[in-house]
């Protein structure tokens, strides 16, 4: 009998879309304690959808796969009860979240995961996790929980188009040039939304992508180079937003 243990994502990117967005927003509001309980929440959310989604495709192990998902999603409720009772508001992001998620489901259902929207939809969904963090600092919905939502979108995007151009698109011409293209235009929109200096935080992912999009890379050099990037945009969005 096989030995079932722990589920947890082996996705390197994820962990990183569940974490960089909530602190931007975090930060442009400012920290308060409840802060940990909404990021434990958000953080088990996230652990609960994987084993549900990979359910869908593994029918073999979707018991063991959906106990832990369970497990998870009690936690998050746990966690997420006396921040919701303290700002109630963040329940209008749970239809918006849905939606998104029932994207995800379809692709997984179609065996089309790695589609283009379906990254972005995941994308928003680990985005509005900022906006969320942002809103129980006691911001709005103004035009700042825009920017939290759009900047952090647009980062991760180019996460996408350069992973891909060094692995599954590595020999796509098109693939190429549209992911060094998508990167140029990542400095002209922030000018655009009256933010230039937060162009400076997309520098990085530019230099990255000319340099070695096209090339064959070891997983671990790629892990490698998107942690260094996700690192120095957390640290400069958090001083330009």
């Amino acid at each position: 009998m096989r030995k079932q243990g722990i589920v947890i994502p082996h996705e390197h990117g994820g962990w990183a879309m569940v974490s960089v967005p909530f602190v931007v927003g975090m930060m442009a509001g400012g920290p308060q304690w409840m802060h940990l309980l909404l990021f434990l929440a958000w953080l088990f959310l996230y652990l609960s959808s994987y084993p549900f989604l990979q359910a869908l495709k593994r029918r073999r192990d979707r018991m063991h796969l959906s106990k832990w998902g369970t497990i998870y999603g009690l936690i998050a409720v746990i966690c997420l009860t006396p921040v919701l009772l303290r700002q109630p508001q963040l329940l209008y992001f749970g239809p918006v979240l849905l939606a998104l998620l029932l994207v995800n489901i379809w692709y997984v259902k179609h065996k089309s995961e790695r589609a283009w929207f379906n990254d972005l939809c995941a994308i928003l969904i680990f985005s509005l996790g900022g906006a969320a963090a942002y809103l129980l600092s006691g911001g709005g919905w103004d035009r700042m929980m825009i920017y939290i939502i759009v900047f952090n979108t647009l980062f991760f995007m180019g996460s996408v188009f350069f992973v891909k151009s060094v692995f599954r698109e590595r020999t796509n011409r098109r693939w190429l040039i549209c992911a060094k293209g998508y990167h140029v235009l990542l400095l002209l929109i922030p000018p655009l939304l009256g933010w230039p200096w937060m162009a400076i935080a997309y520098l990085f992912p530019l230099i990255r992508t000319f340099i070695f999009a096209g090339k064959t890379l070891r997983p671990m050099k790629v892990g490698i180079i998107e942690i260094i990037g996700s690192v120095q945009y957390v640290l400069l969005a958090v001083m330009l937003l």
